[in-house]
């Protein structure tokens, strides 16, 4: 098996000892008609990694997501499954968003099921609760990410689309600070002016994003650029070491000079 296995399987034993996790791009309609706003979560700076910075929702792949997927999609290949069922996980803890269910979920409900899971861990016993049936196909890979060292985050990268913009979010005030809404192109600026700080694979990401004026050019992007992972690497130019990704993943920008660029 290479080193870089193919997106649907883990990275083979021979390589970093890297960890699964996942993320969610949440999109919803501007109500302005202009470029479709994402959700932000703006970290603790005492968190270890991306301490203080804006990021997407989402974290590591537990073993209950693994159980969860497994019950839910005996079909899909486990990585992305779980992946999906941590994505749904963690946009809730953190954001209290409940994503990719076929019924519509009220604010009351998503309040209470939110403490139910910060109380247990587990997103099964939520679902159960609330007799909930989730919807995974929702959630679009969209990409994927996997430094080459330990201890590494291997992230899959969904995406979603929420369309109306009326929803109840609530920063969980432990590893985040913050939360905001706002177009790729918005956040780009913000952290152009040090208003937030964004690390490497999100400043690529927001590149990326702040291509597409709706959803569905999104979806067209992503089908047009079937997902592998991305392993950023370094080189050296003129003006010094660069971190780097290949081309063909649907990135507009493939490098940033390693003195401006934050990695984690």
């Amino acid at each position: 098996m290479p080193l870089t296995a193919p997106s649907h399987l883990p990275m083979p034993p021979e390589a970093p000892a890297v960890v699964p996790a996942a993320t969610v791009v949440i999109f919803r309609h501007a109500a302005d008609g202009g470029a479709p706003e994402l959700l932000m979560v703006q970290r603790s700076r005492e968190m270890r990694f991306a301490g203080g910075a804006a990021v997407f929702p989402g974290g590591r792949v537990d073993h209950a997501d693994r159980e969860l997927a497994r019950k839910l999609m005996p079909d899909e290949a486990e990585e992305i499954a779980a992946a999906r069922i941590a994505g749904i996980r963690e946009t809730l803890e953190e954001t209290g968003l409940v994503i990719a269910t076929r019924a519509p979920v009220s604010a009351a409900e998503a309040a209470t099921a939110r403490d139910m899971l910060l109380e247990t861990g587990k997103l099964a016993p939520v679902l159960d609760h609330y007799g909930w049936e989730l919807e995974p196909e929702a959630l679009t890979l969209y990409a994927h990410w996997c430094p080459l060292w330990d201890k590494a985050f291997d992230t899959r990268f969904f995406v979603t689309d929420l369309g109306t913009g009326s929803v109840d979010i609530t920063v969980d005030a432990t590893e985040n600070t913050r939360l905001f809404w706002a177009s790729a192109a918005e956040a780009l600026a913000m952290a152009e002016r040090g208003e937030i700080s964004v690390i490497f694979p999100t400043h690529r990401n927001l590149e990326r994003l702040a291509q597409f004026a709706s959803y569905e050019d999104a979806l067209a992007n992503i089908a047009a650029h079937p997902v592998s992972r991305v392993h950023p690497g370094t080189e050296e130019r003129e003006d010094g070491e660069w971190i780097v990704i290949p081309d063909g993943h649907g990135y507009p920008v493939l490098g940033q000079c390693k003195t401006t660029a934050r990695r984690g």
